[in-house]
C-alpha cells in the first residue's frame, strides 16, 4: 500500500481516461455500422513535485518502482474515500531540477501512469453466476 501524502510524494493532478469498444462494419453510402463489444482501457496519470526540503520523494519512487515491479494490481482511493479500483503501474517519469553542489535536487518533478485492471474476484463471481 502506498499513500499519496505530504510526507510522502504529494500529487498536484489527476488525469483519468476511459474508452470503450465498438467493432465497426463498413457500410457503402453511409457511417460504418457499430456494435458495441465492451469496456475499453482506463488509465490515470498522476503528476506533480516533491521538495526535498520538505520529504524524501526519491524513496517514495523508489517504493513506486518496487511496487511496478512486482506486477501486481493496486487499489487507487482518493483522500476522500472515492475508490477508483484495482491499477497496475505502467510507468514512472522523474525529473530532477535545482540540482545543489553535491548533485542532489531540491525539487523532483514525476508522472505516474496507471491502467486500471478487473478484480480477480469480480471476474470469478461474473463467470459462476453465469
Amino acid at each position: 500500500m502506498f499513500l499519496f501524502e505530504l510526507g510522502s510524494l504529494p500529487f498536484d493532478e489527476l488525469q483519468r481516461k476511459m474508452d470503450w469498444r465498438h467493432a465497426r462494419a463498413p457500410r457503402v453510402g453511409a457511417r460504418d455500422a457499430t456494435q458495441f463489444i465492451g469496456p475499453g482501457d482506463e488509465t490515470i496519470s498522476l503528476s506533480g513535485a516533491v521538495y526535498t526540503e520538505l520529504s524524501d520523494g526519491s524513496v517514495s519512487l523508489d517504493d513506486l518502482r518496487a511496487m511496478a515491479g512486482q506486477g501486481e494490481a493496486w487499489p487507487l482511493v482518493s483522500g476522500s474515500g472515492r475508490v477508483y479500483g484495482n491499477f497496475v503501474i505502467t510507468a514512472i517519469d522523474e525529473r530532477h531540477a535545482y540540482l545543489m553542489a553535491d548533485g542532489s535536487p531540491r525539487r523532483i518533478d514525476f508522472g505516474i501512469d496507471l491502467l486500471g485492471v478487473d478484480d480477480p474476484a469480480t471476474i470469478t463471481a461474473q463467470q459462476a453466476s453465469a
